[in-house]
């Protein structure tokens, strides 16, 4: 391998693996002679990768972790892995790990070859995700997330196609402030340039996103930051209601069973809990989600969600009379 620039890239890819490289195997591999890989050696730890060497005949090489590494060198495989990887845990709001996902996958997608995006589009296009959804079957386009993401980060102008709750469809034209993920839902905080006004918008009803090109200077938010102005948004547009149940089991298995923002139940003993918590989300929602914890419970409030579960109750009792003795599923 007579290129020299290509021929740094590979041996940081191989480098790059958790293994220590005899230099005869590296000479090997890239085609050129023991005391070539040496001189490449230097030229990497002039770039500033901390490439450690071993004593011996025939010497080992591996590269050593740092706090200030310089940019990773990825090959197809792993560029396509990693960017699939980060779309799974961005378009599904996987709790903890949603923002960063969206971040890093902004920044990958910007650096792809399009031969890569389009293996990776493909891949993601033909895999169907089991997961347990928002409750709403609403599912969000990684492709949206990373544009907004882009804009966001770079003071962009938005437009999108947008769907309110009553299914009227508009064009909208934003200056993106920041995107927030609630751990079932994405939100995007914006300032929307027609109505003047700041507002959010949720991320699975946005669609053909793009951005425009003009730059804004960024806008005082009306308040701490992003995640509180959502926060204050809905709970002005819906209701809010405290839910209070018990459960007959420990409270590390109930807690097991829901989804961390409804908050942690506290132990009454060894085999009992309680949960009190507030939601924005529809009463047919969380009977569903309650009844699914899959143990004996009690809910105490609020009233309507007594009589959601009611009805849920009557509802599967009606089916399960339905199927003929002995049926299978």
């Amino acid at each position: 391998m007579t290129d020299t620039p290509a021929r740094l890239l590979n041996l940081l890819s191989l480098l790059q693996t958790p293994r220590e490289w005899p230099g005869s195997e590296l000479a090997e591999r890239l085609g050129v002679s023991p005391r070539t890989i040496r001189r490449d050696i230097e030229r990497l730890r002039d770039l500033g990768y901390p490439v450690q060497a071993t004593m011996g005949a025939d010497g080992g090489y591996r590269l050593a972790a740092g706090a200030a590494m310089p940019p990773l060198v990825l090959d197809d495989e792993e560029a396509v892995a990693i960017a699939v990887g980060l779309r799974a845990g961005a378009g599904h709001a996987v709790e903890g790990i949603e923002e960063a996902s969206v971040r890093a996958l902004a920044k990958l997608e910007q650096v792809l070859p399009s031969r890569l995006r389009h293996r990776v589009s493909a891949l993601q296009n033909a895999t169907v995700p089991l997961t347990w959804g928002s409750g709403d079957g609403a599912t969000v386009d990684p492709h949206t997330l990373t544009a907004m993401a882009a804009a966001a980060t770079g003071h962009e102008r938005l437009r999108f196609a947008y769907r309110t709750g009553d299914g009227t469809r508009t064009r909208r034209l934003v200056e993106p402030h920041q995107l927030v993920s609630t751990g079932r839902r994405w939100y995007l905080v914006a300032y929307d340039i027609d109505r003047e006004d700041w507002r959010t918008f949720r991320v699975d009803r946005v669609s053909e996103p793009f951005a425009t090109g003009a730059r804004f200077a960024p806008r005082e938010l009306p308040a701490a930051d992003a995640a509180e102005y959502l926060s204050r948004s809905l709970s002005g547009s819906q209701p809010t209601y405290r839910v209070v149940a018990t459960f007959s089991a420990p409270a590390d298995f109930v807690a097991s069973r829901l989804p961390g923002w409804l908050g942690t139940p506290t132990a009454l003993g060894s085999d009992s809990c309680r949960l009190d918590t507030t939601t924005s989300d529809s009463l047919e929602w969380m009977a569903f989600r309650l009844a699914i914890v899959d143990c004996e419970f009690t809910v105490h409030e609020p009233a309507e969600l007594v009589e959601h579960l009611r009805g849920l109750g009557a509802r599967i009792s009606r089916a399960a009379e339905r199927c003929p003795q002995g049926q299978g599923t």
